[in-house]
Parts: structure tokens; C-alpha cells; sequence
């Protein structure tokens, strides 16, 4: 009986618990069939290919551990180190040193 409550509690509150997971679509990352949506208007070779190159990046991304958000975050840390042009300069982070 207690599992039968605890089953229709998952049920009731499964949504806000799995709302943040990213949205798949045929085991991709959704984002990866935007090209195809592309493809069906514009149906030529080299859109097909396109749309493989792409699919083939999330990929691996994925086989990397990453998000597309994420992945656009470390390829900027990849290209500006620890320069953050958005910040201006007496908002930039100092190391310090706290041992005496």
C-alpha cells in the first residue's frame, strides 16, 4: 500500500523533477534537428550534408559530457583565457593570497 502512495506521488510530482533535462529527440540533443527542418525546404546535397555535419558535432558533445550552452562556454574560455570582456576593469577578479 505504501508503494502504490509513493508511486502516485512520483507520478503527480514527475514533471517539475524531470523539467530541467534537456530535450531529446530520436536519442539526440533537440537542437541537432534544427538543420533538418532546414533540409525540408531546402532539400539539396549539400544541405543533407550539413545537417550530418551538425548531428555529428552534437554528438560528440555529448560523448564529451557537453551541452551546447556549455560547449559554447568553454571554446570562449578556449579562445579568451580568463578575459572577460563583458567586465569591466575594476570588476575583474585578483588572485589573493590568504596564507600567512
Amino acid at each position: 500500500m505504501a508503494n502504490q502512495i509513493s508511486d502516485m506521488q512520483e507520478q503527480v510530482n514527475w514533471h517539475w523533477r524531470n523539467s530541467m533535462r534537456p530535450v531529446r529527440f530520436l536519442g539526440f540533443d533537440a537542437r541537432a534537428i534544427i538543420p533538418f527542418c532546414v533540409l525540408l525546404f531546402y532539400a539539396r546535397i549539400s544541405t543533407l550534408i550539413i545537417c550530418f555535419i551538425v548531428t555529428i558535432f552534437f554528438w560528440l558533445l555529448e560523448k564529451k559530457g557537453l551541452t551546447f550552452p556549455a560547449a559554447l562556454r568553454s571554446s570562449r574560455l578556449f579562445i579568451f583565457g580568463n578575459y572577460r570582456p563583458g567586465l569591466t576593469k575594476f570588476r575583474h577578479r585578483k588572485l589573493k593570497d590568504f596564507g600567512r
